[in-house]
């Protein structure tokens, strides 16, 4: 694999059998996630963390339900074309004491007014923080963030700085092509921002298989 990476036609073929070989076991359509493992790099430098935003060719395989915390008209009015489900900040504090609901946050992809960050992380911090599932500020296009959200992945360094990223790259249910092309998009970045020779290991899994070394 080299910076810009392409997946190699073993890789390829390997990737193919795996996944023909593990999808329709369940009684849902799994997702096809990459665990990408790092050595001789400092997480804890400000300029090695990762905080990237991964624009996946194909997308991700699934329709993305979006929440948007807002009690801006204008924004209400542009992301309810999309599904958006809309939270007003009222019902932010009693989110914080209903488990529930909490739980049903992590369903979403999370989008908010930018004046109400503060509220949020207030209110909510303590239990999307450490999940990395704060919203994104809604700031530039917002047709543009709501409507492409099906598409973009996020890569932020965990916990510790554990050397080991893991995101979402497809489903089972995708075309084989389509998942290496966003796996080489996933691995090209990460290597941009990190050096390839930093790259220790890359694997690939279905939501229930065991993983599989593509590198």
């Amino acid at each position: 694999m080299q910076e810009g990476f392409n997946m190699e036609k073993e890789q390829l073929e390997k990737l193919g059998s795996f996944i023909d070989a593990n999808k329709g076991k369940r009684k849902f359509n799994q997702s096809v996630d990459l665990v990408m493992n790092f050595s001789g790099i400092d997480f804890t430098k400000q300029d090695n963390k990762l905080n990237l935003e991964v624009k996946l060719p194909n997308g991700r395989g699934k329709e993305s339900k979006v929440m948007v915390f807002s009690d801006d008209r204008t924004i209400n009015s542009k992301v309810e074309k999309f599904g958006a489900k809309i939270v007003p900040s009222s019902e932010i504090p009693t989110i914080s004491n209903d488990k529930a609901r909490q739980n049903e946050l992590l369903e979403y992809e999370l989008v908010a007014q930018p004046s109400l960050m503060p509220s949020i992380a207030k209110s909510l911090g303590q239990f999307l923080g450490p999940r990395n599932r704060m919203p994104r500020p809604l700031i530039g296009n917002i047709e543009n963030i709501v409507g492409g959200m099906g598409k973009s992945i996020y890569i932020r360094s965990k916990g510790k700085y554990l050397p080991t990223v893991h995101c979402v790259v497809g489903t089972e249910k995708m075309p084989v092509g389509e998942i290496a092309a966003n796996i080489d998009e996933v691995v090209s970045n990460v290597a941009k921002k990190v050096g390839r020779q930093n790259i220790k290991s890359v694997y690939v899994k279905l939501t229930m298989s065991e993983p599989l070394r593509l590198m």
